[in-house]
Parts: C-alpha cells; sequence; structure tokens
C-alpha cells in the first residue's frame, strides 16, 4: 500500500509521552518503522539505549540532547541521529509540546538503565 492514513489520535503512550506509529510492519512496512512523538512540557526523559540506528526530525519545539556524554540542543528542521548500543536521552526543552518525526529499521528494541529490553509497541 503505497499510502497509509495517518491515525486521527495518538496510537501508544508511555511516560507521559504520546506516540503515533505511522508506518510500522502492522501497518504496511517491511523494513523502517516511522512514528511521531509528542513529549510535553515537564515530562522527565527515559534514559535507554537502542539495538539499531535512530533518527529523529524536529518538528516542533526544542529539544535537549544527551548522546554518551555529549549534550546538544535540537531546534525544528534538526535530525538527531543515534546510533545503536550509546545511551541517550531527549528533554522537551522548551514551554510547548515538543514533536519529532522518528525511523528506526524494523526489529530495533530499546534497553533501559535496568536492563530492560522493549520491543516498542508504536514500531511493530
Amino acid at each position: 500500500m503505497p499510502v497509509i492514513a495517518a491515525p486521527a489520535e495518538a496510537t501508544h503512550s508511555m511516560h507521559g509521552t504520546d506516540f503515533t506509529a505511522l508506518a510500522t510492519p502492522s501497518r504496511g512496512s517491511q523494513e523502517s518503522a516511522v512514528w511521531r512523538v509528542q513529549i510535553p512540557p515537564g515530562a522527565p526523559p527515559t534514559p535507554h539505549s537502542l539495538t539499531r540506528e535512530e533518527v529523529f526530525v524536529v518538528l516542533a519545539g526544542t529539544a535537549d540532547v544527551t548522546l554518551g556524554t555529549t549534550m546538544a540542543t535540537a531546534r525544528v528542521g534538526d535530525a538527531i541521529v543515534v546510533p545503536p548500543d550509546l545511551r541517550f536521552e531527549l528533554r522537551n526543552a522548551g514551554d510547548g509540546p515538543l514533536e519529532l518525526l522518528c525511523c528506526m529499521p524494523v526489529g530495533g528494541q530499546g534497553r533501559l538503565d535496568d536492563g530492560t529490553v522493549i520491543t516498542p509497541p508504536w514500531s511493530q
């Protein structure tokens, strides 16, 4: 299916953050998963690492990003590239919602600091 209609609302929520699955295996893609993330102001970040590279594009707002020990700020239009196996976190650095478009190869998983492995439901 060449066009997959966007859901009317978020498909998943976790830690106060909303995720909207756009192109995922359950929605018709085969190799790449793409979803939208909305992080409200004041939401605590969830530090974790990934098993595959993930790319975020800032659509609205400002993000404070920590990749390993490097800190940076990403603004609208900026891309954030997170390599596999590197601890990172994103924090909404503004007063309004932070919106990001995310892409990761199908099968990518997250690892929380306590060792818990998560297959994100919004990427399946």
